[in-house]
Formats: C-alpha cells, structure tokens, sequence
C-alpha cells in the first residue's frame, strides 16, 4: 500500500509499505479522510521521530476485522484516534483521563492515518473508534477528533453563558474554539492573531472582535467589555508572547486556559500575588479523552458546528507534500485534508 513517510516538513514521500496484518482483535480502515493537524507541521516535534508515517485525524470504511471483534464489520464507516485512555487507572477516574500514562504513551494505530490503510488495536477499537452516523461525510468526522479536544478544552475553561472570551491565536483550534463557544452561549468573543486572513475567519465563524496580536490587546478588549478584562481567555497559540499577553488579559474571578503551550524548556517570570488577590485561575488541557470525542461528534452531526466550511484545502495522497507545504506555510489556509481514496 502507498504512505506519506514524513521525513521534515520539506519533505513527505509517497513510499510503499505492506499491508498491515490483522490480529484478533484489530481491524483494518481505509482511510477516506485524514486532517494534516498543527501538530503534524511541529517540525521540532516530528523530525525526532522521523522518518515516520504521521494522521491521527481519521475517518474511513472498516475492510477487516479480527476474529475476536464483534463491535465492527466490514463496510462501518467509522472515526478512529490513536490516543486512548486505559479507564483504570487513578488519573482516568478521577477525571483526568488525558494524563493517563496508556494515553500519553501508546500509538495504536500502525502505519498512521496518512495511509491507504490503517490497522486498528488494543483500546483504540474498544474505545477510540466510533462508528459515523449515516449523515455524516468522512470529511466531517475527520474534525471529531480536533473538536473533542476544544470540547475538553472549554469545559476546562468553565465557559459560561455571557462570559467574554479571548482566544489568542486563529489556527483550526482557535477557531474551533470560536465556533463552539458561540454554539454554547458566549457573550462577546475577541480573538488574536498575527494573521490578517485567519482573522477574518475569526470574523465569519462568530468572533465580535478580532486584534492584530500586536496591538493593544488589554485596552481593545476593555474598549468592548464595559471597561473590564476578559473571563475566561484560551490560549492557542504556543509562543512565549501569547502566554503572556494572556495573564495580562484576564479579569478578576477569571481562568487562563493553556490549550497552547510554549516550546519545552520555555518559561514565563510572573508575579503570582495578583492572581492570588484577584482569584484568578490558570489551568491547561491537553487532547482528548472518548466523551470528548463522543460530544464532538454529535455536535457535528446535529449542525451545532459547521466544520465543513473550515476545509480549504484537499490533496489526494499523491498530493501530500503540497499539503504539508500548505499547512507548514499557513497562508490562505485553515484545513488541509488528506484523502487517499475517493469518497
């Protein structure tokens, strides 16, 4: 079968693998749909691994299965992610599903989503695969996974009915994180960026405001706040100034959200006395856990958020170095989708 073997952001191969052998309890996907997601194009990140065959933003049609499966058949359309939690552990729950070390260090998916085919294992089948409601195009259930960590996410916020939020950085995530918070009731929503045309997306998917990430972010958004900070303020750009324009941002009884963080070894001087007096919260979230994923899926289904207008580009798998080149470079573009076969 053909794979996009990721080398750097410069260079994805299109190479041949075998097809991955199926045990007793895997199954085997066809991928239709594969996001190339931020983290793909983290070229810090991936090149330590290379080279490597990246997607975890998956949908497609189940062609095999083991013999020990009895969830799946041949000819489900279904969503996959190669992360899950074990569902036992202390961290799992208590709530914490996310930190769960099954979470953080198993890969269940062999070779990766941009692949022709996918072999499916362990919890990933039992809890990390869904099956796609009827209505519901590859295309879309590619976003589950990216919506179920803005799902985590703004529930880790606390986000409230009438709370202003500032969501600093426009990427997918950003903007995912628009379209749900104006889905669940938000007040005034701002967003930053250092982009003119992410932007302008912000605009058109629900945010009131939107500040070059060079300006005056604190006074722009008292200017509409009847003179007051943000609520709840999410980070989703992970550079050192957005980290800290986001502890400038926030209003007294409000919760900075890292969602985004700074590269590793990175780090912030800050004052913790004013957000001790002013009972300010600083919290993070990372991924998604299977509620999550349950929650964005039907969100999506139900209209509540569009993510098919987020798509700006489609390659085939023949294609995919265009597509990295995109997502890498960023201009013009929000959601570069993989698909390897015609749906």
């Amino acid at each position: 079968m053909r794979v996009g073997m990721y080398y750097s952001n410069s260079r994805v191969d299109l190479e041949e693998m075998p097809l991955p052998k199926v045990g007793k309890g895997d199954i085997l996907v066809k991928v239709m749909a594969s996001g190339i997601c931020g983290s793909d194009v983290m070229e810090w990140y991936r090149i330590k691994k290379a080279p490597l065959v990246l997607g975890h933003e998956v949908a497609g049609e189940v062609v095999d299965v083991g013999e020990e499966v009895t969830r799946f058949k041949r000819g489900d359309r279904v969503f996959t992610t190669h992360h899950v939690p074990c569902g036992e552990c202390h961290w799992c729950v208590t709530g914490h599903q996310t930190a769960c070390q099954v979470f953080q260090t198993t890969n269940n998916f062999a070779p990766g989503g941009f692949s022709e085919y996918l072999r499916i294992t362990g919890k990933s089948v039992d809890t990390g695969t869904l099956l796609l409601p009827d209505e519901m195009s590859y295309e879309q259930g590619s976003f589950i996974e990216p919506l179920g960590t803005v799902v985590r996410g703004l529930r880790a916020a606390d986000l409230k009915p009438c709370d202003t939020l500032l969501v600093l950085g426009c990427g997918i995530a950003g903007l995912l994180m628009i379209k749900l918070a104006r889905a669940l009731g938000a007040g005034r929503i701002i967003a930053t960026d250092i982009d003119d045309y992410r932007l302008a997306a912000a605009k058109r998917f629900g945010a009131d405001k939107t500040i070059p990430a060079d300006g005056d972010i604190s006074g722009s958004i008292k200017e509409v706040n009847n003179g007051r900070l943000a609520d709840k303020v999410i980070v989703c750009a992970g550079v050192l100034s957005a980290a800290r324009q986001a502890l400038e941002s926030v209003d007294r009884g409000g919760v900075v959200l890292f969602f985004a963080v700074p590269n590793p070894g990175e780090t912030i001087d800050m004052d913790i006395n004013p957000f001790w007096r002013n009972d300010i919260s600083l919290k993070t979230c990372y991924g998604a856990a299977p509620l999550d994923n349950i929650q964005a899926m039907e969100l999506i289904r139900a209209g509540s958020v569009d993510v098919t207008d987020m798509i700006t580009h489609r390659y085939s798998l023949e294609e995919i170095a265009r597509g990295f080149r995109a997502a890498g470079e960023g201009k013009g573009c929000l959601k570069v989708i993989i698909t390897p076969h015609k749906e």
